[in-house]
């Protein structure tokens, strides 16, 4: 039986999202309920700061005070996360938490489905989304872990890679 798996939002105290995400993956490898709760974000972004005439990337939440979880809601589940150090509660109202929509996660960056990506090195793709939309290159390394393949596109006469997620991408 295949859990029903929604991504819900956890408010928790200010400055303990990442304490939060670590005690609730040790609270769910110890009670072995992977299945349940696969996973727990902390929603981050890059940055890049100029401090002292030197640019620096850093990253920060996009969300402070708020974790986001994938789980399947339940009675048992509600209470471990709930019960987490740190988690003030769901968000939602009253006492019942209410799932993200699939809009609200594209939005966030998070995306259900890890696209199957039919790609060798070298091969041309076209690029769908972001900066470089309409620009074609060829694949130069692929990344599954990260989801993400680097492509080499000309700009300035010169082949530049740019590292690219699987959905941004589609292969000519």
């Amino acid at each position: 039986m295949k859990p029903d798996l929604k991504w819900y939002v956890v408010h928790t105290y200010s400055g303990h999202e990442n304490k939060v995400k670590a005690s609730l993956e040790r609270i769910v490898e110890s009670r072995d309920m992977q299945e349940l709760i696969p996973e727990v974000r902390v929603p981050m972004e890059e940055y890049v700061d100029l401090k002292d005439g030197q640019y620096k990337k850093k990253t920060r939440k996009i969300f402070p005070g708020y974790v986001i979880v994938c789980m399947d809601m339940n009675d048992e589940t509600w209470y471990v996360v709930r019960n987490t150090k740190g988690v003030t509660g769901f968000v939602g109202p009253g006492s019942k938490p209410v799932p993200l929509t699939d809009e609200e996660l594209r939005n966030m960056g998070i995306h259900e489905e890890t696209p199957v990506l039919d790609l060798s090195l070298g091969d041309m793709v076209s690029i769908m989304e972001g900066p470089f939309t309409d620009s074609v290159g060829a694949v130069s390394s692929i990344n599954d872990d990260k989801h993400t393949v680097t492509v080499l596109i000309s700009m300035f006469g010169r082949e530049t890679p740019v590292e690219l997620e699987y959905h941004q991408i589609i292969k000519l």
